[in-house]
């Protein structure tokens, strides 16, 4: 891994706080990601599991973790099974974890081999009533392949029929959802490397670049900080494509007079950054977008204050669009007839701005946690409020991950990163 070696205690507190969850004499089952093929002998980067992860830090193909904290052998608590390295993989494919080092990252001291795990695996459940299995439950998921886990689930179904079932995934959207003070670190430490590729590219962007030149200055200087690059599928969208909100193209060229919406994040230890940032492509925004800029500016200075304990996501985003409502009315964009005649369903200012506001962020991008119940201290939301005007071939989007805290207003962990107007046309012409 590029990373440095996080902290076990980490994950150590992890699996103390999933197993004070789960039911009496139960265990609970995790496994790692396959490794997906392309075709020939081809394969996908290795992504692991982001709850293996979360609950272990082995960040391996083919390991599986098994917790049982009542069970009647002390070294059956907790046990990780991983592939057994040796020469001849060490020399094709580079070292893996040995017993030893997967005690220093887990803090796991039962250690066995993956050949090992039929037995051990059929002992333990024979000792237990109950077996959590490990879903994906997330409210936006999109799960066509069948995973390593679903085969995992569907054979233990089939193999122990007498055991109960039950789900840990509601346990780690509560979990997950609400982050230790060492996970926010990593994720400063994503955002801080967010922030270098950011300011790189201020000193680059000009008429005549490409989309993926951009995209490629943002690359090299999260792999020379250790990322292993994006979070996710970075947009780079110039002009008209800004309203394209999930435009991935990123193989225009940005033109003179136009912005460029980037919205981009490195990845560091698995714990994402999720940024945008709108730019003009000749160093000075014209008068109106500086305009709708700061209206989209205000709207996310306003809506960050309400991200504190026992803020519900849905009331949030009633607030925002109100915010938002006004704002698009001082420039002109909606009239007094677009808002008293709207439709409740679906709010004019939607027009202009259709996509939600914040969502949570950690191992994953849209990260785990469950929507319908209040806002907890140091819990991370972005902020990303946006205005898409196609009429007049521009769209902005601005966005920044914030830490909600006990008291008072958000933790942001972009305040570094540059934002205003003034601050983004001197660095550009500097």
């Amino acid at each position: 891994m590029k990373y440095h070696l996080i902290d076990n205690q980490l994950f150590i507190k992890n699996r103390k706080n999933f197993m004070a969850q789960m039911k009496s004499n139960s265990l609970a089952v995790f496994n790692s990601n396959d490794i997906y093929p392309i075709g020939a002998d081809s394969s996908m980067p290795f992504e692991q599991d982001r709850n293996i992860f979360y609950l272990s830090g082995v960040d391996q193909e083919d390991s599986i973790l098994v917790l049982f904290p009542d069970s009647p052998n002390p070294k059956h608590r907790e046990i990780l099974f991983l592939t057994e390295t040796n020469d001849h993989i060490a020399v094709w494919e580079g070292e893996k974890l040995t017993k030893e080092k997967a005690l220093g990252t887990s803090g796991i001291k039962t250690v066995y081999w993956l050949e090992d795990f039929d037995k051990i695996f059929k002992e333990v459940m024979a000792q237990c009533e109950t077996i959590y299995i490990n879903t994906n439950e997330h409210y936006r998921a999109n799960t066509a392949t069948e995973t390593r886990e679903m085969r995992f689930n569907k054979k233990i179904k089939d193999q122990y029929p007498a055991h109960s079932v039950a789900k840990s995934n509601p346990i780690l959207q509560r979990l997950r959802s609400v982050k230790n003070e060492i996970e926010l670190d990593i994720m400063q430490q994503a955002c801080h490397i967010t922030e270098k590729g950011f300011r790189r590219i201020l000193n680059f962007v000009k008429p005549g670049v490409m989309e993926y030149e951009i995209e490629a200055e943002f690359m090299h200087e999260f792999l020379r900080n250790r990322s292993k690059g994006f979070a996710y599928t970075p947009i780079i969208a110039s002009g008209n494509n800004a309203n394209v909100l999930h435009y991935i193209e990123n193989n225009q060229e940005c033109k003179a007079g136009e912005l460029i919406l980037l919205d981009v994040g490195a990845e560091y230890a698995n714990y994402s950054s999720d940024m945008t940032r709108t730019v003009p492509v000749s160093g000075k925004f014209t008068d109106r977008q500086k305009d709708v800029y700061n209206a989209v500016n205000h709207v996310k200075k306003e809506a960050e204050k309400m991200l504190i304990p026992g803020t519900i996501w849905a009331d949030y985003h009633v607030e925002v669009g109100k915010l938002m409502t006004s704002e698009l009315l001082k420039l002109g964009l909606l009239d007094k007839a677009d808002v008293q005649n709207e439709n409740p369903d679906w709010p004019a200012y939607k027009k202009y701005f259709m996509h939600g506001t914040s969502h949570h962020i950690g191992l994953d991008t849209h990260d785990y946690g469950l929507l319908h119940e209040p806002m907890q201290a140091n819990m991370v939301f972005t902020v990303e409020p946006g205005i898409y005007i196609p009429k007049e071939g521009f769209g902005i989007r601005l966005e920044d991950d914030l830490v909600i805290q006990k008291s008072g207003e958000p933790l942001n962990l972009m305040s570094n990163i540059p934002i205003e107007v003034e601050e983004i046309e001197d660095l550009m012409n500097s």
